[in-house]
């Protein structure tokens, strides 16, 4: 799009001619991940000052949708992925899969350019912190969080997460 900006700007600070003009001169790339894995991800990176994950759940959800971090809002609220047509959705735990099609698509060297990343130890190594983390919760705080990502679940094929069963 070939208007400057000198400071990160928000989508929704375009007129609808401008957001049309932009959305359609790039390729849009979504990059995805478990909602519940985005709070365990948060909670280890210190970002809650809670000193439990349940307290720190206790937060989110205390939060409400308007106040929360960007770190745990629901997808949906932040990518509006029912407005914007994604070019490509990538799904984290298949990221060296998809990158690798994404890069060639693009016509890069798909190789050379991607980290050694191994998604099948992501994988087992979410599954397994899920169910440590899971079991901490209380029954209302699971059904709790079922209802805060319900759209993010909708939205996307996260049939293995925690929050879906």
């Amino acid at each position: 799009y070939l208007r400057q900006h000198t400071r990160e700007t928000r989508l929704s600070e375009f007129n609808q001619t401008e957001i049309r003009a932009m959305l359609g001169s790039y390729t849009k790339v979504l990059f995805v991940r478990d909602p519940f894995h985005r709070l365990i991800a948060t909670f280890l990176q210190g970002m809650g000052i809670s000193p439990s994950f349940s307290s720190f759940v206790q937060d989110v959800l205390d939060s409400g949708m308007h106040n929360s971090s960007a770190a745990w809002k629901p997808l949906v609220s932040l990518c509006r992925p029912c407005l914007i047509q994604y070019d490509y959705v990538v799904m984290f735990g298949f990221l060296r899969q998809e990158l690798s099609h994404l890069l060639r698509r693009a016509g890069l060297p798909a190789g050379s350019l991607l980290p050694e990343l191994t998604d099948t130890q992501v994988q087992w190594t979410y599954r397994w912190l899920s169910e440590q983390m899971f079991s901490e919760l209380s029954a209302q705080q699971k059904k709790q969080l079922a209802r805060f990502y319900r759209w993010d679940l909708a939205a996307f094929p996260f049939s293995s997460s925690f929050l879906s069963d």
